[in-house]
């Protein structure tokens, strides 16, 4: 259901510069419990809309902070140290970079990403608390 490291980090840019995007358009046509995708690109990072229902897996990038923005529904992201933060529309985060976290939609979450473009991605098992 989810990428592997390597997918991610290769999707491909889906709109060029000077083509206007509608995003609540990008996110609607989305009916797969999940799918990410990198809209555009700006400065060596990356706009990602994230369509999701469930938990995605532990991980962190090494290289890059992400900043998240919650479009529709409700976003739990959970840290290795057993805090959850949860953001509902037009709230956002920033999750610095090595910073081990997994998300967690609870029902379908529409959410938008800023990431370096292609950043690596390193999964890990659960945390034990």
């Amino acid at each position: 259901m989810h990428p592997s490291a390597e997918d991610y980090a290769s999707e491909p840019v889906r709109h060029p510069p000077l083509h206007v995007v509608d995003l609540g358009t990008e996110g609607a046509a989305f009916a797969e419990p999940y799918r990410n995708v990198v809209v555009s690109q700006v400065n060596g990072h990356c706009l990602r809309l994230a369509v999701f229902e469930g938990e995605y897996r532990w991980h962190h990038h090494p290289h890059s902070d992400e900043l998240f923005i919650v479009v529709d529904g409700c976003l739990a992201i959970d840290l290795a140290d057993g805090r959850e933060l949860r953001l509902r529309p037009w709230q956002s985060v920033v999750v610095p970079a090595g910073t081990v976290h997994r998300t967690r939609a609870i029902g379908r979450t529409v959410n938008l990403c800023v990431e370096a473009l292609a950043a690596e991605t390193v999964f890990v098992d659960a945390p034990i608390r």
